[in-house]
């Protein structure tokens, strides 16, 4: 390339030739290039920042240990801080992380306030009142509780002194136990298709009773077949409805609910038909009516503990009238031929345990329909269903109870 004075050379620096560069340093230490093998020099320290500022060499850190905030940094020029920023209000700063009773107390001292339970909420600060007004207790009804009782009675009555007949009449007394069950149960809960529900319930309670007649030896095999045929019809009853398939679920729920019920009772056929099985029927539905009689009679004078607020019972009812019921039974097994005192009055305890909790649990079956929404039933069928409930349990209950401690059957 042919030479250019210099005066009218237009090139940079660095096309001119390394005399440009040393004129002006080339970015190399003390103007010179580095010789051939020796590291690249490092670029210089900038100089300190300015005392107090909070960049560059400046005060100790006492997070980094008293280390400088970051050594050798520098911000662009021109940078200031943003101004106007407050930390949000009750925030303090804490003095140091190996204390944790500065953030997390371990031990709360005396008068001091018990920490939020919410996670936003300050530390400190009292438990947020609960949301919503506070749920009204249900008044209970003297008059309710007394004609309930007076029910349980009549039903007792009827179950007790009807196993003192024929096995055919004891049957007939078992089916117009089983039509009011079905009825009340179907009314109470309102399943989608009642008319389904209730005919699959009778249906299924006469062909039980004739199962637990006519069948030989007595046993209940002939129950099974008969509650697995009466689900297959529901199903098909179910799924043949106008309405389709909508609600199938519940409605299918609601027809196994009363398939069950109705075979519970044709156990009490089965075991009338048993060796000394009148005696236990006497010693164990005795002991069940009076417990959830006796239940519902405290009910009336003393409702309390409440169990719930939406149930208008008492916890002192449930547990009085289990005892009663087990004293009935013990004075059974006293007075019956065949049967002894104290096998008798473990078989009502455990009958009378299961009548008086599924009592109890229709109260609360009847509360969540309430709290879910749905409109209430007729009165009459929803204060029966817990009795009539009640006994259809307590049924094969006494037929475990009295094969394994009365009969000496199993």
């Amino acid at each position: 390339m042919p030479a250019t004075p210099s005066g009218d050379d237009s090139r940079d620096d660095w096309t001119r030739g390394s005399s440009a560069r040393h004129e002006h340093g080339g970015g190399y230490r003390d103007g010179e290039p580095p010789r051939y093998g020796e590291p690249p020099p490092r670029r210089p320290e900038p100089p300190p920042g300015p005392a107090g500022y909070p960049f560059g060499d400046g005060p100790p850190d006492p997070r980094l240990g008293g280390a400088p905030r970051h050594p050798g940094y520098e911000r662009p020029g021109g940078y200031e801080p943003p101004t106007g920023y407050e930390r949000p209000g009750g925030y303090e700063e804490p003095t140091a992380f190996d204390e944790p009773t500065a953030l997390t107390p371990l031990i709360r001292p005396a008068g001091a306030p018990a920490p939020a339970q919410h996670p936003d909420a300050p530390i400190g600060t009292a438990d947020p009142e609960p949301d919503g007004p506070a749920v009204a207790e249900t008044p209970i009804r003297r008059s309710l509780s007394l004609a309930t009782a007076g029910l349980v009675a009549l039903l007792t009555l009827g179950l007790v002194f009807g196993a003192m007949i024929t096995h055919g009449s004891y049957g007939v007394v078992i089916f117009g136990v089983q039509v009011l069950f079905v009825l009340a149960w179907t009314v109470a809960s309102g399943p989608p298709a009642p008319r389904v529900v209730a005919a699959t319930g009778l249906a299924t309670a006469a062909g039980a009773d004739l199962a637990a007649l006519w069948a030989e030896p007595a046993s209940l095999a002939p129950l099974a077949y008969v509650t697995a045929a009466a689900f297959v019809a529901g199903v098909i009853g179910q799924l043949t409805r106008p309405a389709g398939r909508v609600r199938v679920t519940e409605s299918l729920g609601s027809t196994l609910v009363v398939v069950v019920g109705v075979v519970a009772f044709a156990t009490l056929v089965v075991l009338s038909r048993q060796p000394r099985g009148t005696q236990a029927i006497v010693a164990c539905l005795a002991a069940a009516g009076v417990a959830v009689a006796v239940a519902r009679l405290v009910d009336t004078v003393f409702p309390y503990p409440r169990l719930a607020p939406q149930v208008p019972r008492g916890g002192a009812g449930v547990v009085l009238g289990a005892m009663a019921g087990t004293v009935v039974a013990a004075l059974a097994g006293s007075l019956l031929d065949g049967l002894t005192v104290g096998p008798a009055a473990a078989a009502g305890l455990v009958t009378a345990l299961v009548a008086v909790i599924v009592d109890l649990s229709a109260g609360y079956a009847d509360a969540g329909r309430q709290l879910a929404g749905e409109p209430p039933a007729l009165w009459l069928a929803r204060h029966i269903q817990g009795p009539l409930a009640a006994f259809a349990l307590a049924a094969p209950a006494a037929y475990a109870a009295s094969m394994l401690l009365l009969l000496d059957i199993l």
